[in-house]
């Protein structure tokens, strides 16, 4: 191990280690990393299981949902983990800092999972809602945490989140081959409760390690003007207060029937309020941020990147939804005489992230001056995932009368997705520290997981049509939808380009 030194205070007054004993990076990035991975067990862990034991008859122990209705209720749980990541990020900056909002999430999540442990449909319910705020408190402020250890920026930070995504893709490789298994087939539960003993694995280790993160994160941005800063921190405990009890009166309203709930109906309530949500907050960060002329175009550029995003994310996760349903129902399983479950073709992506990862890298790297612009990956990545929904678009054509084709269908079809996903997903994670003005970064970050929370509700609704529309229209238009936004996209990098201000 190298010996360590500090780095200077950043501007948020956090010190960020040096200490370069994790592969040339700061120490701390290994804790950052490894409780990122057992995060990512948890919940792909949970995912790879969500859609199939819903739509599981009730004597195989499942819920008996049809496809519409849990399709509903998939895209609004992984769309609402996403959009927790706002409210999140507000109370790292406002109350708790990033440190603790991290360690708070994890306990919350890991109780989640257990609920879902519980046969019971109130705990499953009680499972994901809990999942959400656990992870909104979690998600946004890990990824900035992360940044604040390179306050010197450059290639070395983005190095660092290439190196921090590894740790996403090898905890989603791992759970679907193990909790899958287990819950498929010796008993859905036990899937979703060791889903619970990963999480806290990483609770454990992110404990232990904070001492390697020196003050990052450690404490919430704070106003230069010491009464500014107790009136700020007494509104938002007032806000903070005011949104638990709004929660808990719709929780009541709901699950007492005096509010009946339409899962379809309340998905498209949510995608709408999403999309109102975020024009509402960018045009008020816009027009009353505070910003500066520098700042108000990069903050426009996030605002673009948002909705491509959005429409990225639409497509990539029908993985585990009308992709899950397609390898359950229409892939043939038994390879060589070995039969395995569906749940571990979830697997292919992340393996594919592992091993594809390096290249993009060193292509990136190689490609030097002429390495494509942040807006060109994007547009690339979006038309990457159109070519991968052409192809098991063609594999559908082959499942007339309900035929089972090969599982190599659905593996260039994660090929083609995850070529897309490098393209767009670490450069955006990385773009929004760059771009984001210091003050405002965990809430930018915020707003990045709710383009990915637009993505995943729009993603449930079209896997709710799975047994309705014909795959080869269902996938056709979801291939067409991702190419066009990514020609169009690809129409506007140059303006785009001149509108980030020199960040690269």
């Amino acid at each position: 191990m190298q010996d360590s030194v500090t780095s200077p205070q950043t501007t948020t007054g956090t010190i960020a280690s040096y200490e370069t004993g994790f592969f040339g990076h700061p120490r701390g990035l290994a804790t950052l990393f490894f409780t990122e991975f057992w995060e990512r067990f948890s919940y792909y862990g949970m995912r790879a299981l969500l859609i199939l034991f819903m739509t599981a008859a009730a004597d195989k122990g499942g819920l008996g949902y049809d496809t519409a209705k849990a399709g509903a209720i998939y895209g609004l749980y992984t769309a609402m983990v996403y959009l927790a990541s706002l409210p999140g990020g507000w109370l790292a900056d406002r109350l708790l800092g990033q440190r603790r909002a991290v360690l708070y999430g994890g306990v919350i999540i890991a109780a989640g999972h257990f609920s879902m442990a519980v046969k019971s449909e109130v705990t499953f319910f009680l499972g994901l809602l809990l999942i959400v705020l656990g992870t909104g408190l979690l998600k946004p402020n890990m990824s900035v945490m992360v940044g604040t250890l390179y306050p010197e920026g450059g290639a070395r930070r983005d190095a660092g989140f290439s190196i921090f995504y590894m740790g996403i893709n090898m905890g989603a490789f791992v759970a679907p081959l193990v909790c899958g298994y287990l819950g498929q087939n010796v008993d859905w539960h036990l899937g979703f409760g060791l889903a619970g003993v990963g999480m806290v694995l990483g609770v454990v280790q992110y404990a232990l390690g904070g001492k390697y993160l020196g003050e990052a994160g450690l404490y919430p941005s704070k106003a230069a003007d010491a009464a500014l800063q107790e009136q700020q921190n007494r509104q938002a405990y007032q806000i903070f207060y005011a949104g638990l009890g709004a929660l808990a009166l719709l929780l009541v309203l709901g699950t007492t029937g005096i509010v009946p709930i339409h899962v379809q109906t309340l998905a498209d309530v949510a995608g709408g309020a999403i999309v109102t949500i975020a024009l509402l907050y960018f045009g008020y960060v816009i027009v009353s941020g505070g910003l500066e002329p520098t700042e108000r175009k990069r903050i426009w550029v996030i605002g673009i990147l948002f909705f491509f995003s959005a429409t990225f994310w639409a497509g990539f996760e029908q993985a585990g939804s009308s992709l899950s349903l397609f390898a359950e129902k229409l892939t043939d399983l038994n390879v060589g005489g070995f039969a395995f479950p569906s749940s571990w073709l979830q697997s292919v992506n992340p393996i594919l992230i592992i091993a594809m990862a390096p290249v993009f890298a060193w292509l990136w790297v190689a490609l030097s001056r002429r390495e494509p612009s942040l807006p060109a990956k994007f547009a690339l990545g979006l038309i990457l995932v159109g070519v991968g929904f052409l192809v098991i678009a063609g594999g559908s054509l082959l499942t007339a009368g309900g035929a089972k084709v090969s599982p190599l269908w659905l593996v260039m079809t994660y090929f083609f997705l995850t070529a897309g996903e490098l393209c767009l997903s670490p450069v955006g994670l990385s773009a929004m520290t760059k771009l984001a003005p210091q003050r405002l970064v965990s809430q930018m970050m915020g707003l990045w997981f709710i383009s990915v929370s637009l993505g995943n509700l729009m993603a449930g609704r079209v896997a709710g049509l799975f047994e309705t529309l014909p795959l080869p229209q269902l996938f056709g238009a979801v291939a067409l939808t991702a190419a066009g936004a990514g020609l169009l996209l690809a129409l506007f990098v140059k303006p785009i380009k001149a509108l980030m201000g020199g960040v690269r």
